[in-house]
């Protein structure tokens, strides 16, 4: 139904507008009185075999829907309820803000691919702590990331704000400085820029939660970092004990689109996300298992967009996986397709579940980066 009917309705308006359209509809389904338990049966994933555990959570399944989707923390339990094993808010600053002006969403549909330059439109991390004070059950990571109008100056101040108010409502913090939309953001990646923006997060998360124990904290990157800067942040990481990274961030990089280039020079500035990201974004991956081995989690994002590309990444060292783009050109039934044929490709092994499939792989996994990917 989504492909040959949902979806041509949906794209035949301009992107952000359809994105507002489904997501109101999956909401609004939710909140019917049998409405959860009907998504549940339609698009759930629900199976022990499936379950796996990272950060010191029993994730459903490892299928994530990655922030960028949810970014007022409006529709998570909704969310949940399609079949995702956890959702990422976010991104969400320390103060609420509009965005960049619209139109900023565009579909590549020649690449399986979306352009954003959203900008971290957002309602703030006051209402959306307010929104996270009544989850119930699902397992929710908040994305944080730097207000716009704040100086780099101001920047861990801000970080510092959102994980004091949304540190004690996660269930895991990632600490977004990949974005390409908000002006010199991706220059926090630096290791000696990261370093102190990671350590005040960490101290703040300690500070807030009291005698409980904090929310895992991971660091999101860009596809964008030289190689040599992929393996200084898995060296900090591993240094500061953070408990894992996302891999990865949209690109920059408008190299091998299939898109004419007169159509996205018209389109403008933005990241890149969908397919054109799976090369590189698995090749980080690599570094990053080579580099820090089981030290961290590894949660991988880019060009997810079958059961083959998540159990490569699997086999690549990641436990868990995120999707978006995807989602958009697939519909809600591709996380329990995903979760599905992850346990189908770990049953065809000969493993039970899919958290032996992984253990077992990632024990044998060889510490050698593979070459560079492609952008």
């Amino acid at each position: 139904m989504y492909r040959w009917l949902i979806k041509p309705a949906l794209f035949l308006l301009p992107a952000e507008w359809a994105h507002v359209l489904a997501f109101w509809m999956l909401r609004t389904l939710h909140r019917i009185p049998g409405g959860r338990a009907l998504m549940r049966a339609v698009w759930g994933a629900e199976d022990r075999r499936l379950e796996v555990s990272a950060l010191g959570l029993q994730f459903p399944n490892p299928v994530v829907l990655a922030a960028g989707f949810d970014k007022h923390a409006l529709g998570y339990a909704a969310l949940c309820s399609i079949g995702f094993g956890a959702v990422e808010v976010g991104t969400i600053t320390g103060k609420a803000q509009p965005g960049n002006p619209r139109p900023r969403l565009f579909r590549l549909p020649a690449d399986r691919a979306l352009l954003n330059r959203m900008g971290f439109n957002n309602s703030g991390s006051e209402l959306a702590a307010r929104r996270l004070a009544g989850k119930r059950g699902d397992l929710v990571g908040v994305n944080i990331g730097k207000t716009k109008c704040v100086t780099d100056a101001g920047a861990i101040g801000d970080y510092v704000e959102s994980a004091e108010r949304l540190g004690p409502l996660a269930d895991y913090l990632v600490v977004n400085v990949s974005s390409p939309n908000t002006p010199g953001l991706r220059d926090l990646q630096a290791a000696e820029r990261l370093r102190p923006l990671l350590m005040a997060v960490q101290n703040a998360l300690a500070r807030v939660c009291n005698e409980r124990t904090p929310p895992p904290l991971l660091v999101k990157i860009a596809p964008d970092l030289t190689d040599e800067e992929i393996l200084a942040i898995a060296d900090l990481a591993v240094e500061l004990r953070l408990d894992g990274i996302v891999a990865t961030n949209t690109t920059i990089s408008r190299t091998g689109l299939v898109t004419p280039a007169e159509t996205l020079t018209a389109l403008g500035a933005g990241g890149v996300s969908g397919a054109p990201l799976k090369a590189r974004a698995l090749h980080v991956l690599q570094l990053l298992r080579g580099r820090a081995g089981a030290q961290l989690t590894l949660v991988a994002a880019g060009g997810i967009e079958s059961a083959d590309d998540a159990w490569d990444r699997l086999l690549a060292g990641a436990t868990l996986i995120q999707i978006y783009t995807s989602l958009i050109y697939e519909g809600p039934a591709l996380p329990r397709r995903l979760a599905q044929g992850l346990l189908a490709r770990a049953r065809a092994e000969g493993f039970a579940t899919l958290a032996e499939a992984i253990q077992h792989h990632h024990s044998h996994s060889s510490s050698k980066p593979l070459s560079r990917g492609g952008p």
